[in-house]
């Protein structure tokens, strides 16, 4: 499995192959990762490539590997490994995942995770075209990143949504919290609406506490814009223990991206770890909240809707009680061990 992306960096993508890597060999699937790292690997069936280089994609940034050395270095573990098949997260990334696809020593399995517009598929149509056609299999974790990538690169595309670990999430020791607390996880960008939350906060009452996990280029100003309120705990980057810990002790989990998102795979993190989850109401997010059933949905960029949601969650009545027992039963229905059971079925079907 090859992942574009530096696993030293808190991402979507590179949670899901470690997560998909770690239930497959559980399953007695032989899965190497081979993927930028900047620093020691996270686990030890990953091979690490080199460090990343930052990229704007898709509204974000994204840390690949597109020099040589780190070019060298996959093949080198292609041709020694003597894999049965690959399987490649964003096939057309910049990096180890576009060197496979233009090699194809064995067949190609290619996972299709972004939505929204990428610019490179735009200006080079019919060079990326050719390029995915030398794929074997075409998966998408969505329909919306389904319809993006038959849009630029034609060709039919299975469905199978993200999967999560849904054991490590309710068995983690919540962290302790000293009130009523709302829990932020990802980039500080302008896409993920940290902004928004920091507005909604000023409407809440002044025993809520927030708890902002991830960093990025809005951190220090959204950290001037808060100084002098002691109700917001600046995290950082968190491991993934640090991470289902704080999803287990808040008492709201707040998701209020503005778009660009293909799959709501963290809103199913704060379901299976049961939290109440409130969240913008995108497609994405609509599909995996089941409308409304299983997590709070919200106008995006509305601040005031926001805050009213936020407390209606931290207050726990019957209705969120009845969303937060959907949630967990919808995060059953993408348990990372049915996703890997899935993609075995397409390993299976390759090397045959």
């Amino acid at each position: 499995m090859i992942c574009p992306y530096s696993l030293a960096v808190w991402g979507g993508v590179q949670l899901q192959v470690l997560g998909l890597a770690r239930s497959l060999r559980a399953k007695g699937v032989d899965t190497q990762v081979l993927a930028p790292c900047d620093g020691p690997p996270p686990e030890p069936w990953v091979t690490p490539l080199g460090d990343s280089i930052p990229y704007a994609q898709n509204g974000s940034f994204a840390p690949l590997a597109p020099d040589p050395p780190a070019q060298l270095r996959v093949l080198g573990a292609i041709w020694d490994e003597r894999f049965d098949a690959l399987h490649l997260h964003e096939p057309l990334a910049p990096g180890p995942t576009l060197t496979a696809v233009l090699v194809k020593p064995v067949p190609l399995i290619g996972t299709f995770h972004a939505s929204g517009d990428i610019a490179v598929y735009r200006w080079a149509r019919f060079g990326v075209r050719r390029l995915a056609a030398r794929l074997d299999t075409r998966v998408a974790v969505s329909p919306a990143a389904a319809g993006m990538a038959r849009r630029y690169l034609d060709g039919n595309y299975d469905i199978l949504f993200n999967g999560i670990e849904t054991d490590r999430f309710a068995a983690a020791e919540p962290t302790e919290r000293g009130g009523p607390t709302v829990l932020f996880l990802g980039r500080h960008e302008p896409r993920k609406g940290l902004a928004v939350l920091v507005e909604a906060a000023r409407l809440l009452p002044p025993d809520v506490r927030f708890w902002i996990g991830g960093q990025g280029p809005q951190t220090a100003e959204l950290q001037a814009a808060t100084a002098g309120d002691d109700r917001f705990e600046w995290l950082g980057p968190l491991t993934e223990e640090e991470k289902l810990a704080r999803l287990r002790g808040a008492d709201a989990f707040c998701v209020p991206s503005l778009g660009g998102e293909s799959f709501g795979v963290v809103l199913l993190e704060g379901m299976a770890a049961g939290t109440p989850v409130v969240a913008s109401d995108l497609p994405a997010y609509r599909v995996v909240a089941r409308d409304g059933r299983a997590a709070a949905l919200v106008a995006p960029g509305d601040a005031e809707v926001l805050a009213k949601s936020l407390l209606e969650a931290l207050e726990r009545g019957p209705a969120v009680e009845r969303r937060v027992q959907g949630g967990r039963a919808r995060a059953d229905e993408f348990s990372m061990s049915a996703l890997a059971d899935a993609y075995v079925t397409h390993y299976q079907r390759l090397v045959a």
